[in-house]
């Protein structure tokens, strides 16, 4: 790091015009990652359900409805009156865009022609599969639901493609107006902490630039692997708020060396060997954090964990690179355009009188305020107890979404929308089953409470498929859960093994292997903290403290969550339909909060560490580390609240659910627990805060991180 800052110092211009060359480059190319965002991989490859998807469609093709027109007639009418209309333009459609299979009341089979009409008879539904060479694409794909319009008949459209490019398109949306909104009152406030222009638009710099850099790490991985389109929202706005948070510490203490008396060479290099130390060192924990998302066997997952990474190493490269040359470059000038510099100076001295006062206000009470703030934390968690997992639904929507629309027509109005359960029936040895299994799974399947009857889809090969439809209202309930598990049970008849998959049996498969992923996420989360803090403070306590704060932090982030969004208090201010929560999000949020709360200890603790070293008592360095960090690290909180908060101005209900848990998490943690909690048990623990066996000491003299 020495060696770093001497060369940003003396080529600070050279260091700038190649970063800012090689990110715009970057991000140019990344904006083709728009055209290449997955709304898929969501389920586990290789569980039950998914090897029954795919049985049937090496057998039968996609049975998934790309597209479902729903035609009413006008009032007064019935499906009869508007036949000829609908059954012309679906003619019309297939020649346009070619399509796998088109059904409606009229053409398919029954029973699964019921399924096709309203329970009133005035509407009817077109279940389309659309064909590998339809020439339809996402570019294109409004031109293809005008195409199904019938003039003069109500059409409206559901369907799962239909469904998730609304998803898709709606996050682009949400991205322009995140960033619209968060980069300028980001600038604002830093003018506000800094009392200067200059000063708050290096951050605010740094971290468009993380914006750009964030494209090209998405186009880059979209080569090798799937990528979410949720990926885009979450990896720039993390990136973005990273990279101010980062810039505000750097610029914060680049300021505090000048007002010390150093030139503006020297103070440059005195950062970097600080702050730019913690920023590297941050940037190292919240990448194992995020390291911990690897371990899940969904794409999607994987893929915000990866995305994630890059953006917080792009944060930090991009902070210890272009801001210290920024400042280099700058100097004194840092302060210009400050209405008052003695006023800026000021400000900074009584910030360090309010943490210091209330430092020690803390110190004098610590086991009160312990007890208290714990206790608090805990009964704020008691909802996570409750918790339980879902998917992401059309109710995520907006609810002016057309889209969702449809789909609730098709759920109120159609008695069956053919969920059920998919059961695979496949003869031994290449042999077609006989007839007698079938019969026996069909009849067992059909006895199963929550099942209406059992239908056959289709016979191909040595397979043949069944379907178990839900009776009314079982859909999305638990119920419809259980019924998997107990179809699973059956006995495989002689002759025939038997699978059972289906909507619901493949979002139950990935919640389970989410629940059994979580416990090695969070162990590597835990062990890489435990690891990187004892590497840099040489003590076996304040790491452990580290992890239990931040377990605490999340434990009222989840209970806070539950509470409003699967309880569903509140629920209505924020326009959101009660549901379980989304695993992804679920995840995501443990990565981010426990990143961050590991985080903010490191910035906490070091200036502690820095007085301890310097010979400062426990009272003393608890006293100077708050002081000085206590403004810095509230600021920085208050803008990643602002960044991230910008999640919650989405149309979709599950991205609010991240920009509340993320606001939540950042002020209990940031506030409550910072400021107030950690003070107080590094007063109640004393000098123990600093031991270490001497065997860890001797390995911590020669491998550790320094101070």
């Amino acid at each position: 790091m020495n060696s770093w800052a001497h060369i940003v110092v003396t080529r600070s211009r050279w260091v700038l015009t190649i970063v800012l060359l090689v990110v715009l480059a970057a991000g140019v190319w990344g904006v083709g990652v728009f055209g290449k965002l997955s709304s898929a991989g969501y389920y586990v490859e290789g569980s039950e359900a998914m090897k029954v998807q795919q049985i049937v469609y090496d057998n039968f093709g996609s049975q998934s409805a790309d597209i479902i027109a729903l035609y009413t007639a006008p009032d007064g009418g019935t499906i009869d009156d508007i036949r000829s209309d609908v059954e012309s333009t679906l003619a019309r459609f297939d020649e346009q865009w070619p399509s796998e299979s088109i059904s409606t009341y009229w053409t398919a089979p029954p029973p699964m022609n019921q399924m096709l009409v309203s329970a009133d008879r005035r509407s009817v539904a077109a279940s389309i599969v659309l064909g590998t060479g339809s020439g339809a694409t996402n570019a294109n794909f409004s031109s293809v639901l005008d195409s199904l319009e019938v003039p003069g008949v109500d059409s409206q459209f559901a369907g799962n493609t239909v469904v998730s490019l609304e998803f898709t398109h709606t996050l682009e949306r949400d991205l322009i107006k995140a960033e619209a909104v968060a980069i300028p009152v980001t600038l604002v406030l830093l003018v506000v902490i800094f009392g200067g222009v200059v000063a708050a638009a290096v951050p605010v710099f740094v971290g468009i630039l993380a914006i750009f850099s964030s494209l090209a790490t998405l186009r880059a991985l979209s080569t090798v692997t799937e990528v979410s389109s949720y990926a885009l929202n979450i990896t720039s706005l993390i990136g973005l708020g990273l990279a101010i948070d980062y810039g505000l510490f750097i610029v914060s203490r680049y300021r505090e060396e000048l007002r010390s008396g150093s030139d503006p060479r020297s103070a440059t290099v005195r950062t970097m060997l600080t702050a730019g130390r913690t920023v590297m060192f941050s940037a190292a924990l919240l990448i194992c954090a995020f390291a911990g998302m690897l371990v899940f066997p969904q794409a999607v997952l994987r893929s915000l964990g990866l995305g994630a990474m890059a953006s917080v190493f792009s944060a930090a490269v991009l902070s210890l690179t272009a801001v210290p040359a920024v400042l280099a470059i700058l100097g004194h000038r840092i302060d210009a355009w400050t209405w008052n510099r003695e006023a800026s100076a000021r400000s900074e001295e009584r910030a360090q009188r309010f943490w210091g006062g209330l430092v020690r206000k803390v110190v004098r009470r610590p086991v009160t305020i312990s007890v208290v703030i714990i206790a608090g934390l805990l009964l704020v968690a008691t909802p996570v107890l409750k918790a339980g997992f879902g998917e992401v639904e059309y109710t995520s929507l907006p609810s002016d979404s057309p889209a969702r629309a449809a789909t609730q027509k098709l759920v109120d109005d159609f008695p069956s929308t053919g969920n059920g359960a998919t059961i695979v029936v496949q003869g031994e040895d290449g042999q077609v089953p006989s007839t007698d299994a079938v019969r026996e799974v069909s009849r067992e399947a059909t006895a199963v409470a929550g099942i209406s009857q059992t239908v056959t889809v289709g016979q191909q090969n040595d397979v043949v498929v069944l379907q178990a439809l839900y009776e009314q209202g079982v859909d999305g309930t638990d119920r419809a859960g259980e019924i998997t598990g107990e179809l699973r049970a059956m006995t495989a008849p002689d002759g025939a093994d038997v699978l059972v998959g289906g909507s619901r049996a493949l979002v139950d498969d990935a919640n389970a292997a989410v629940t059994d992923a979580l416990p090695w996420m969070v162990a590597i989360m835990v062990v890489s903290t435990l690891i990187l803090l004892f590497l840099a403070f040489g003590s076996v306590a304040l790491p452990i403290k580290a992890v239990l704060m931040a377990g605490l932090s999340l434990a009222a982030t989840f209970g806070v969550l539950t509470w409003v969004f699967q309880l569903g208090h509140g629920a209505s201010w924020l326009d959101v339909t009660p549901s379980p929560m989304e695993p992804t999000f679920v995840v995501l949020i443990l990565a981010v909060v426990f990143g961050l709360s590991t985080d903010y200890e490191v910035f906490l603790m070091s200036r502690m560490v820095e007085a301890r070293a310097a010979g400062a008592t426990t009272d003393q360095a608890v006293e100077f580390g708050i002081a000085r960090t206590g403004r810095v690290v509230t600021a920085a909180a208050l803008l990643l609240i602002v960044v991230t908060g910008a999640f919650t101005i989405s149309g979709l209900s599950i991205m609010r659910f991240l920009g509340v848990g993320m606001i939540v998490a950042l002020v209990i943690d940031a506030t409550i627990v910072r400021m107030l909690l950690v003070p107080a048990l590094v007063k109640l623990m004393g000098e123990a805060n600093w031991w270490a066996p001497q065997w860890m000491k001797r390995v911590h003299e020669k491998v550790g991180l320094g101070h």
